[in-house]
């Protein structure tokens, strides 16, 4: 069996997976602990000076964690990835703060990186690239000899032509995502969007089975929908339902319906349209005032980020803004809270939920849509309502599909889901059930391991 080899911009140390524990460290874990394999990447401290890597041995894994330098963590972590390729890939061009000197750093640290996990390399090992931070990845690790079959993943969206040509030196993101063996995606559109850029941009060719022969390179590509394990979360929804911080929740409700959303704090996930929306049902269904309660968990990142402050600044100002205008002297009509929630709490909370609103303004996937439909009860679900620009849109399309730019849409979703006969809950559950279980996270990490194992 070959050995996997995990590349990432962090890596979650054993007994650290429970606090970071998103769709990379849930869909690879288990992997690694099947067919033992190394698990390589920046171990978020920073130090004066660059040393070698830290290696940990647990149950056959290997972490292998590397420290950066301010300066590196400056141009390549908050620079050009966070600033510069998180809002581009997002759509957000005004967001978009690009600088020669952080690219150089990007440039540096991914070779710095590769510099340090060759060494480590088995020649007979699978390395499987994560996400933006690391594009160049395999560029780089050519560079000092690596002959490895090589992959990369895409967790976030890919933009299209005319937004991607936005970012300086994006020809040589292209040319650095051709030098894998293979590239995926989370949805048809990403796919799409990176063929579209080869072929006009880059003067590739691409077939129909997703070959690609550009930059003298001929590598794979392909659409792998990142999934959850949903019968592990129906299990832990079921006893979390009973846990004391879930019956807490419950009892506050006093017989009100609860609508739910769980959010990194991010500009990508429209909870400022959210809380319009969500106000714009309070105006617009009169009758449901004191029936319903709104409860954002939207948990703080990147804190030093100037725009992550004021959004969480203008988020607060909005909730006492829907809280002065509708609440009474017994109900609060929002529930907005910065803090973070292990899994087990999360998985009770959307047990008890009538209503999930997930409603990012651009997202890879959104696993918050799936976590919450496999959560729940079979007997009485309640009802997912998704944004169309979530990868999960393109599987989960019993959900109530609402564009967050509308907030009468969003609001008239609400309605429509507080009304809904549980015959149609049922089904529309069932439907997303069958989905979530064909599509799940083993599926997604053997299919492509699968491609990548295979010769092109």
């Amino acid at each position: 069996m070959r050995r996997l080899v995990i590349v990432s911009n962090r890596v979650a140390l054993p007994g650290e997976g429970a606090q970071r524990s998103g769709g990379l460290v849930t869909g690879v874990v288990d992997a690694l602990h099947h067919s033992g394999g190394l698990w390589f990447g920046w171990s978020g401290k920073l130090k004066s000076a660059r040393s070698p890597p830290r290696l940990v041995e647990a149950d056959g894994v290997t972490y292998a964690t590397v420290d950066l330098t301010r300066a590196d963590y400056d141009g390549y972590y908050s620079g050009l990835s966070n600033a510069a390729l998180w809002p581009l890939f997002h759509y957000r061009l005004d967001l978009v703060n690009f600088t020669r000197q952080d690219f150089a750093a990007y440039l540096r640290v991914n070779a710095l990186l590769a510099d340090t996990l060759a060494p480590l390399l088995k020649p007979n090992d699978l390395v499987w690239v994560h996400d933006y931070h690391l594009i160049p990845m395999a560029e780089e690790l050519r560079r000092v000899g690596a002959a490895q079959r090589i992959g990369f993943f895409l967790h976030t969206p890919f933009p299209s032509l005319g937004v991607l040509a936005a970012l300086p030196h994006y020809l040589e993101i292209l040319k650095s995502l051709c030098a894998y063996d293979l590239v995926g995606f989370q949805t048809i559109e990403d796919l799409t969007a990176f063929h579209d850029a080869i072929v006009r941009r880059a003067g590739g060719e691409v077939s129909a089975d997703g070959r690609i022969h550009a930059f003298d390179h001929d590598l794979r590509s392909g659409v792998f929908p990142i999934g959850v394990d949903p019968d592990a979360i129906a299990d832990m929804a079921a006893r979390a339902v009973k846990s004391r911080t879930t019956r807490r929740l419950h009892e506050s409700l006093q017989g009100r319906k609860l609508i739910i959303g769980v959010d990194r704090l991010d500009y990508s996930k429209g909870l400022e349209h959210r809380f319009k929306a969500f106000a714009c049902f309070l105006e617009d269904y009169p009758e449901q005032r004191n029936h319903v309660r709104l409860l954002q968990i939207a948990t703080a990142t990147r804190s030093e980020v100037p725009e992550y402050c004021a959004l969480r600044q203008r988020l607060g100002a909005l909730a006492g803004d829907v809280a002065g205008r509708y609440a009474r002297l017994d109900w609060a009509p929002i529930q907005y809270l910065n803090r973070s929630f292990s899994q087990h709490s999360l998985a009770g909370f959307f047990r008890i939920s009538s209503v999930a609103l997930v409603t990012p303004l651009r997202d890879g996937m959104n696993l918050v849509a799936k976590e919450y439909v496999a959560a729940q009860n079979p007997e009485d679900p309640g009802v997912l309502i998704l944004s169309p620009f979530a990868g999960a849109a393109y599987e989960l399309d019993a959900a109530l599909i609402a564009n967050p730019f509308d907030p009468g849409a969003v609001a008239e979703a609400l309605q429509k889901a507080l009304q809904m006969p549980i015959e149609e809950r049922r089904e529309r559950w069932r439907d997303m059930m069958e989905v979530l279980h064909r599509n799940n996270i083993t599926a997604w990490r053997e299919s492509f391991l699968g491609v990548l194992g295979s010769p092109i």
